[in-house]
């Protein structure tokens, strides 16, 4: 009878423990993480505000006619927008995503929205993953991401093949938010692995900003790509990314 009592005590203890440690974490020690880092140049960081503006372009219906463009615009041409998919098109295997040719900055983007709360399907890729499920190239990541991003590429591997062989100059750039982050670092490794899908394109041209990005990929890996995948992370949204974490794993 005194285990059975006593059970929930332990509940109780073990949820207060971690409230106490995500409390210290997200409110004392987080912003102490970058300190060492070094500071990005301007060249480095010219392309994320574009980028952000671009994945906010995602939320939008018509570009022609936006509702909710942000002060200067989305900076983009509805005339270089080469497709846009939405839950319907992607039947809920990933997030919406649009595909714009970038002429002012020699780069072909693929811009993937954030998380949508009130879409089941979300969750779905979210959720489906466990410690060690599945590897790649010699580590772990995040099979709901891998999945998305596999269908993804299949989907948009033949024009995205056109564009890189038409415009041999150019970029090809992955960009998400939050659930679309770990999406977009998911289609780098695997274009990059497997660079004979896109006509043998050069490690050099890939290119992944991931914001506020979901951990999707064990340690090893991240150094291995990071010359291609780029994460951004204020620390006013530590706290936002801490819980995206706590769901991931």
């Amino acid at each position: 009878m005194s285990i059975i009592c006593g059970v929930p005590l332990l509940e109780c203890v073990y949820c207060l423990a971690c409230a106490r440690w995500a409390w210290k974490r997200c409110l004392h020690t987080a912003g102490h993480d970058s300190e060492t880092w070094g500071l990005a140049t301007a060249e480095e960081f010219e392309p994320v505000p574009r980028l952000c503006r671009y994945i906010l372009a995602v939320y939008e219906e018509d570009l022609r006619h936006p509702l909710f463009e942000p002060p200067g615009g989305y900076g983009i041409n509805p005339d270089w927008l080469i497709l846009r998919k939405t839950y319907e098109n992607t039947q809920g295997r990933a997030p919406p995503y649009i595909l714009y040719l970038d002429h002012d900055h020699a780069d072909i983007v693929l811009a993937i929205r954030g998380l949508n709360l009130a879409k089941e399907s979300d969750y779905q890729v979210l959720l489906d993953n466990k410690l060690g499920k599945k590897k790649f190239d010699g580590g772990y990541v995040h099979n709901g991401l891998l999945k998305a991003a596999g269908w993804v590429l299949e989907a948009e591997c033949d024009i995205l093949k056109e564009l890189v062989e038409k415009h041999p100059n150019y970029t090809l750039t992955f960009a998400g938010h939050s659930l679309g982050s770990g999406v977009a670092a998911m289609l780098a490794l695997v274009v990059v692995r497997h660079h004979d899908k896109l006509g043998n394109i050069d490690r050099r041209r890939i290119r992944c900003y991931a914001i506020a990005p979901a951990r999707c990929m064990s340690l090893n890996l991240a150094v291995r790509y990071a010359d291609v995948i780029n994460s951004v992370v204020l620390q006013a949204s530590c706290f936002f990314s801490f819980l995206f974490d706590i769901i991931v794993l």
